[in-house]
């Protein structure tokens, strides 16, 4: 199966969620607000749909739609909303700016940014500020567990008054993130000397002239483990032992780099799947409960 096939195949099982309708009150589902313009870039609006719930508990969470650091607006995907909005959490779907126009390092600033608006407009959306998890899936995971490890606190001198806001994210739950690409697979192998990976080389913003060393700066810059580790929120990995990809290996060694700089992190292993499987939207209750620990109501 090729990596290209493998990804599709993944891609595709993370959209095959039976569809809900959010566009006008939906019993215990809620309301849907869409393309939401939290930044412009380049002549670029990028934009989230926010599910509302029926009964807010007044917590967020974001999910990152993302599938090898590509997105659209047709990929946002309600079924996944359902079971968030139905336990109370307001849930937004950001869409980023896409590769190969953009790079993996300008995306994790969309992030940044879509969280810092998210936490400006906690009374737009009815949510507390303090209380914002995130989550996704393979490259939507990566950017997650990003903002876990890289989320900042805002400039209050910025001109602009979502920047003031911290980007920083209080719980991660996510689907089979790539976490360490100067370590894939194994120890010291470069995910960007890999022959499989050499199509996301425009999303490194790596070309067959870049030097080893630019290489190897780019690889530890979007690599999650190289944040700051010991300020990680509690953070859930959900991992199949066959996943070709984005070897498991990768959330085993960002798991134990976590548990050993004290912070809160559990790895959830799925015997001999993949880049993922059938039936895997039943583990969103796992993020649920994760997300309803670590974002308690106050």
């Amino acid at each position: 199966m090729t990596r290209r096939a493998i990804m599709l195949a993944g891609l595709g099982l993370l959209l095959s969620v039976p569809m809900a309708a959010f566009a006008g009150p939906t019993g215990q589902s809620g309301m849907r607000e869409s393309d939401i313009i939290y930044r412009r870039k380049q002549g670029v609006a990028l934009t989230m749909d926010v599910f509302r719930p029926a009964k807010p508990n007044g917590a967020a969470v974001l999910w990152m739609v993302s599938g090898g650091w590509v997105s659209s607006h047709e990929a946002i995907n309600p079924g996944y909303a359902k079971p968030f909005t139905d336990a109370g959490y307001t849930f937004i779907q950001v869409v980023h700016g896409a590769a190969p126009r953009y790079k993996v390092d300008e995306i994790v600033e969309d992030m940044h940014r879509a969280v810092r608006f998210v936490r400006f407009n906690a009374k737009r959306f009815s949510i507390d500020p303090s209380r914002i998890g995130i989550s996704g899936g393979s490259a939507g995971g990566h950017l997650s567990i990003m903002m876990g490890g890289f989320g900042t606190q805002g400039d209050p001198k910025a001109t602009d008054p979502v920047d003031r806001e911290s980007s920083k994210v209080q719980a991660v739950a996510c689907f089979y993130p790539p976490t360490d690409l100067m370590n894939y697979g194994k120890e010291g192998a470069k995910a960007i000397d890999i022959p499989m990976l050499k199509s996301y080389w425009p999303a490194f913003g790596v070309t067959d002239t870049t030097p080893a060393a630019d290489r190897e700066k780019i690889a530890a810059k979007i690599s999650p483990i190289m944040g700051n580790l010991k300020d990680v929120p509690p953070t859930l990995i959900v991992h199949g032992t066959a996943d070709i990809l984005v070897p498991i290996q990768q959330s085993e060694r960002y798991v134990s780099a976590l548990k050993a700089a004290g912070r809160t992190a559990q790895l959830e292993v799925r015997p001999g799947k993949g880049h993922g499987w059938p039936g895997m939207e039943s583990d969103l209750g796992l993020f649920i409960t994760w997300f309803g620990k670590y974002l308690p109501a106050k």
